[in-house]
């Protein structure tokens, strides 16, 4: 590492650095050293914090509390670092490389210096000073042994830190493409979403076997037996599964070494030191290779170019072209591109994940609650429910159909055809989405709560039934009240009051559309204490019923909405063209 070079680039970093700060005005300068001082004093109490807990409060904690303990740290540090990756999820680079290639400069100092500028987030400056300050507690509060906490907890945050950023330079790459950068962002914040909800997933799976656990420990111990003081909970071995996960999982080193050195035992603290450092090494080496590749335009991608110049035209029609049996041409082309347009858009893909996400928890919710406790009579209207919960999570598209088109509406206008064969299509297209989604809620009913086939088949008509009102309430609230969505998000761009105003009175407006699909179990309740018919067959006849009204209401009002997006169109084109953001 060349000294002199190193103090060179550090003062080109910091006059850039002020350069800006200048140009932004003496308030931004002022904000700036408000914020730097914050954080500065924010670390500093943090590190005293960990001092004083480690010292006053763990001084005495028996080994199994410390591994505990770290766990819960490093957990917590890991979880506020993947909110700092998905908000910032492509790297910053604080000195751009490519304007250096052309310098006699070491290119691995710059890229130092931009691995180290990278991570001063908000999770570094609150964990790290917390973490070295417990180690320095526990090492005047215990023994000097404890020493060997700290090269761990540095070989820790290194080796995250080194592949966060090797992440970071290959996200780079794929980001090039606008449309891939859009879809990796919502892929991520799914991701996320889901991470964040295993916890709860794993607490209701686990719900029957507490409650089977706490009826035990509720009966009357036997004369003579010894029982269990809360004192001993602490000597109990961990299961040996934790233990070897302690053992070989990166994230859980910190927790095991502590444990060990606790028992007197340096070994596996030293070998996670090792472990982390050479992780973290191979990482940031890694990260180094692949961005001198990407300034020095040897990235991957040249293959691909070749084999599609020698790719051979496949025969047969395009997608947009095929027919749908029993549909116009018309409907079924707009059906077909809007199918289309909505497996590409990342933010479509963003609200349909979240969706079976909720559909994946509300699923595993009832799939871990006893059945037992559940009447006869209330199976059918929790069946009834899962598909107004299914259809409450769709109606944030359905409500907007035109917002996700944007530029896109223009063709739409310009085409002659009848608007009642787009708003068919624009329905068409949505029908695969909310009857595979429904369905599998409609599984996890059937095995959760043991409801009988009829009322199964009932429920798959009434999620029919369900996905006609929507759409004929999406049709009219897409052209009364439209509004362009951002791309790449669900975050509508700055509306007026009165545009907020009447989605929210949309969105208010959703229980008593969904009422009509409570009407089948409800009149089977009744029919059934006055002894007419049978609960379940009276709402498997009312929901196909219902289904067959609802049809030919929504045939009856494709003309008049079709009419009305007619007068509309313009002031739709220029709500979701417009750019406001």
């Amino acid at each position: 590492m060349d000294v002199s070079q190193l103090r060179t680039i550090l003062w080109l970093r910091w006059r850039l650095s002020r350069n800006q700060w200048s140009r932004g005005g003496l308030l931004n300068a002022v904000l700036i050293t408000i914020v730097t001082v914050a954080l500065s004093i924010l670390g500093i109490v943090s590190g005293i914090a960990g001092v004083l807990v480690g010292f006053l409060v763990f001084d005495e904690a028996s080994p199994l509390k410390l591994l505990v303990i770290w766990d819960v740290l490093s957990g917590l540090f890991l979880f506020v670092w993947m909110i700092g990756l998905v908000s910032e999820i492509q790297r910053s680079e604080t000195i751009d490389i490519g304007r250096m290639l052309h310098l006699p400069v070491s290119l691995k100092d710059i890229f130092f210096i931009n691995y180290l500028a990278s991570h001063l987030t908000l999770s570094i400056i609150l964990f790290l000073p917390l973490m070295l300050g417990l180690c320095l507690g526990l090492i005047l509060g215990r023994s000097g042994f404890m020493i060997a906490l700290v090269p761990l907890v540095l070989g820790f945050v290194f080796m995250i830190s080194a592949w966060t950023y090797c992440l970071r330079g290959w996200l780079v790459t794929l980001m090039v493409n606008k449309r891939r950068r859009r879809t990796i962002i919502a892929g991520v914040t799914f991701a996320f979403i889901l991470l964040t909800q295993i916890p709860y997933l794993i607490d209701n799976l686990q719900h029957d076997r507490r409650e089977r656990d706490s009826k035990t420990t509720q009966k009357a111990p036997i004369k003579g037996q010894r029982t269990t003081r809360p004192d001993d909970q602490d000597e109990k071995m961990l299961p040996r599964g934790v233990l070897l996960a302690h053992d070989l999982v990166p994230f859980l080193w910190v927790g095991n070494g502590a444990m060990s050195l606790a028992e007197g035992n340096i070994l596996p603290a030293v070998l996670g030191t090792l472990g982390g450092f050479g992780i973290g090494a191979l990482g940031l080496r890694r990260a180094y290779r692949s961005t001198l590749r990407f300034y020095l335009g040897q990235s991957t991608g040249k293959k691909t170019a070749k084999k599609v110049k020698t790719e051979k035209p496949v025969a047969g029609r395009n997608f947009i072209e095929k027919q749908l049996p029993g549909v116009p041409e018309e409907a079924a082309a707009s059906a077909l591109a809007t199918f289309r347009s909505l497996s590409r858009a990342p933010e479509v893909k963003m609200a349909l994940g979240t969706n079976f996400i909720m559909v994946l928890i509300f699923g595993v919710m009832i799939f871990t609650r006893q059945s037992d406790r559940i009447g006869d009579n209330s199976k059918p209207f929790l069946a009834s429910a899962a598909i107004a919960f299914m259809s409450l999570g769709l109606s944030q598209i359905a409500y907007n159909q035109f917002g996700f088109d944007r530029s896109g509406f223009r063709a739409l206008v310009l085409l002659p055809t009848p608007r009642k064969y787009i708003l068919l299509g624009k329905n068409l297209a949505f029908l695969p989405v909310a009857v595979g989604i429904g369905l599998v809620l409609l599984v996890f009913v059937k095995i959760a709560l043991k409801i009988s086939f009829l009322v199964f088949f009932a429920a798959g008509v009434q999620l029919l039934a369900a996905f006609l009102l929507l759409s004929m309430m999406g049709n009219f609230f897409s052209v009364l009240v439209p509004y362009r969505v951002a791309s790449g998000s669900l975050k509508p761009t700055k509306c007026s009051s009165k545009t907020s105003f009447m989605i929210f009175i949309s969105r208010l407006m959703f229980p008593t559309m969904m009422a009509p699909i409570f009407l089948p179990p409800a009149m089977g309740l009744l029919w059934s204490r006055v002894g007419w018919l049978h609960a379940e067959t009276t709402n498997l006849l009312l929901s196909v019923i219902l289904l067959a009204l609802l049809i030919f209401f929504y045939r009856l009002s494709l003309n008049p909405l079709g009419h009305f997006m007619q007068r509309r169109e313009k002031d739709i084109l220029q709500v979701v063209t417009q750019e406001v953001e």
